[in-house]
């Protein structure tokens, strides 16, 4: 491949750079990201570190104590809980995040800067090929600064950061982590462990592994929505009249994760270069849907399928990739040159209930990245960068809706930061090369196509402290992103959305300015952040119902039009009293977002307003007790063929003890204390699929 031997260009250099400078003292504190400390005010998801107070994009961190008491099963349930932040939530097993929003295409996840490599974009059932338990950090950023990282982040970016390739020789003559776990709602048993081990005072060796396996899903009440379970009781069909009484465990929801990997890393005082190898393969259940069509339905009309369950399908999902990073530190205007590159093959089979394969999803995909990162010179700062990804894919079976197709992105970026005194001021842009191709497939009737797309986007924002630890700001932004794969070139049915998808290959380039409000404070014992944003599209892209039924599916086209999202967030705490080293602090947060479809109506699956409150006692750093309620409204401006979704209450209570500091954390959290039936109105899967009911969970993490 292309990206192949640009990946081998950019590592020789950066293995040149290296092995020309001296060796870094060993005496380092260990640390993923090479910082002395773990901290929630530092970002790393940018090419120079900024403090998030400062920061003129939205940010979320999630450090080591926070992950020890957040952790779950999927990267989206594990960040549900952060501000601007849902979740897809289809089952236990595919939940990817949802932010101020958006979702699939317009929000990426990524592992250290670099994409996943799977294909969670295309479908909600797809889970993403990360794994939150080896995660020692994740960072959320939302608005217009995610650009950086791909056209297609106009949502936002959530980044994993693992130490699968060491960045810091550890002081220990071997350094140890492990998390084992327990989650009583699907008798969730997880463990992991990672070890690093020094050869010298320059080299380092990683290893690490993960294994997890869950049962079905215990949801806090009736399978069914409440709607669903009426019209199954007026349905005067016995068997339709049984799916009502469902209620408990979650059919088909069943998981078993093993993830692998190895690494090493050469680090010095000039630079380091490493590179590393996973294995991740997850056999999971797609939680099933039931009809409840009444008696005396005429199926053929509708051409609907004459059954009362779709599903029992479950999962096989493996995927090999490989990574490299490197950085060189120089000297003069240019204070580092850093790249990133990865490669992965992904592959998942569609299992039916007899265990046979009835659609295979291949995919390969290569992305890397290289940042030149400016010195510090008088309060100017910056980056310039280069991004290329390549992607194949391809789909074999019965629900094959896509014909074999390749995405090529080169991308060129820059951010530039200055600061003088109160005054700050930061500007990104943005260009984009985007090539995409479909084969000519007779089984759904596509012929050869192409489509070429350039792409610019760009962002100005300044902030001003306006007192002493107040800051006021403001972000413009216009952005631009080309059609995906599944938008241009869709021809056939979809079993995760229950839809016949029809692309169109005449879609233009989807473009949006955003423009955003904030005020922060952040003092010695409280903290403040609001903020209100609003996005105008033009070619919007999305999907209608044209009303026609194909292959006993409704059809969906993708289709272009103007929108409009807008919404506000805060958040904040407050130490409440202190005696000693024990405090007692609250917080809180709101997210709310709008969204509507020029003459259509309101966007589907928006999130309705959502708040959370808690209380937190700290013995220092050795006991926490927290208590947390968080509510979500009714959302019933909904789009048309969805129901609305009730409102629900969640308590959940956590309790954690680091007797060692940071080298050990046990936990015990009870989280939907109160076994709440609660459903997310982002999920396809809502009205077939609670969330999970009282979940008792029980971890210890350790390191030394």
């Amino acid at each position: 491949m292309e990206g192949q031997t640009m990946a081998a260009f950019l590592v020789s250099m950066a293995a040149a750079a290296a092995a020309a400078s001296p060796a870094q003292p060993s005496g380092a504190a260990r640390d993923v990201h090479g910082h002395s400390v773990q901290s929630e005010t530092i970002i790393v998801t940018a090419p120079f570190v900024r403090d998030r107070i400062d920061s003129l994009t939205p940010v979320s961190v999630l450090t080591r104590e926070t992950l020890a008491r957040e952790m779950r099963s999927t990267i989206g349930e594990t960040l549900a809980r952060q501000p601007g932040v849902s979740a897809t939530s289809f089952g236990p097993n595919a939940s990817r995040p949802i932010l101020r929003g958006f979702q699939g295409e317009r929000v990426r996840v990524l592992t250290d800067g670099i994409g996943a490599f799977d294909v969670s974009n295309t479908s909600v059932d797809h889970a993403v090929a990360i794994n939150p338990l080896l995660a020692e950090r994740i960072e959320v950023v939302r608005g217009p600064s995610a650009l950086l990282f791909g056209s297609s982040a106009i949502g936002g970016v959530v980044n994993v950061l693992d130490a699968r390739i060491p960045r810091v020789v550890p002081d220990e003559v071997v350094h140890v982590e492990a998390i084992g776990s327990y989650g009583s709602a699907a008798d969730e048993r997880t463990a992991s462990g990672a070890v690093d081990l020094p050869v010298g005072d320059k080299l380092v060796l990683h290893a690490d592994g993960s294994y997890s396996k869950s049962g079905d899903l215990d949801t806090g009440g009736y399978i069914l929505s409440p709607a669903l379970r009426a019209e199954a009781l007026a349905s005067g069909d016995p068997e339709i009249e049984e799916l009502a009484d469902l209620k408990g465990k979650l059919p088909n929801s069943a998981s078993r994760t093993w993830t692998a990997g190895a690494g090493a890393s050469l680090i010095t005082d000039g630079g380091n270069l490493g590179v590393s190898v996973s294995r991740y393969d997850s056999l999971y259940g797609v939680p099933n849907r039931y009809s409840v069509e009444p008696e005396g339905h005429d199926h053929e009309e509708e051409g609907e399928e004459e059954h009362h369950e779709h599903g029992n399908v479950r999962i096989d999902m493996r995927q090999t990739r490989v990574d490299v990073r490197g950085e060189v530190r120089m000297g003069g205007f240019l204070d580092s040159l850093r790249v990133r590159a990865g490669f992965a093959d992904y592959r998942h089979d569609e299992l039916e209930e007899t265990g046979e394969i009835g659609t295979t999803f291949r995919a390969e995909g290569w992305e890397g990245r290289a940042e030149l990162v400016q010195a510090d010179r008088g309060g100017w700062k910056g980056a310039l960068g280069a991004q290329l990804m390549l992607r194949s894919m391809s789909i074999v079976g019965e629900e094959k809706f896509l014909p074999r197709n390749e995405t090529q992105q080169y991308g060129l970026f820059t951010v530039q930061d200055y600061q003088s005194g109160p005054l700050k001021v930061e500007a990104g842009a943005r260009i984009e090369r985007s090539s995409l191709s479909a084969a000519a497939d007779a089984d759904i009737g596509n012929p050869d196509l192409e489509r070429r797309f350039t792409t610019f986007s760009g962002s100005a924002g300044a902030s001003y402290a306006v007192l002493p630890q107040w800051r006021l700001g403001v972000n413009i932004s216009r952005s631009a992103r080309a059609p995906s794969a599944e938008e241009l070139f869709a021809n056939g049915p979809h079993a995760g959305t229950q839809s016949f998808e029809v692309g169109d290959p005449s879609l233009k380039s989807e473009r949006s300015w955003g423009a955003e409000l904030f005020v922060r404070h952040q003092g010695e014992n409280a903290s403040l952040e609001l903020s209100a944003f609003k996005s105008w599209f033009s070619n919007y892209i999305d999907q209608i119902a044209t009303g026609a039924v194909e292959d006993e599916l409704p059809v969906y086209q993708y289709v272009q039009g103007r929108a409009r999202y807008w919404g506000v967030e805060a958040q904040g705490s407050a130490t409440l009293a202190s005696l000693g080293d024990w405090a007692l602090s609250a917080d809180a947060l709101a997210d709310y977002v709008r969204a509507t479809l020029s003459d259509v109506g309101p966007a589907p699956r928006i999130p309705p307003l959502r708040l959370l409150g808690g209380l937190e006692l700290k013995q220092g750093d050795v006991w926490a007790l927290r208590g947390e309620v968080e509510h979500a409204t009714r959302q019933d401006r909904v789009a048309a063929n969805e129901t609305p979704t009730a409102a629900y209450t969640l308590a959940n209570l956590a309790v954690q003890w680091m007797p060692l500091g940071d080298r050990i954390t046990l936990t015990v959290a009870a989280n939907n204390l109160f076994d709440v039936a609660a459903r997310r109105h982002a999920s396809f899967l809502k009205d077939h699929a609670p969330l999970a009911g009282r979940d008792i969970r029980l971890s210890v993490r350790t390191r030394f």
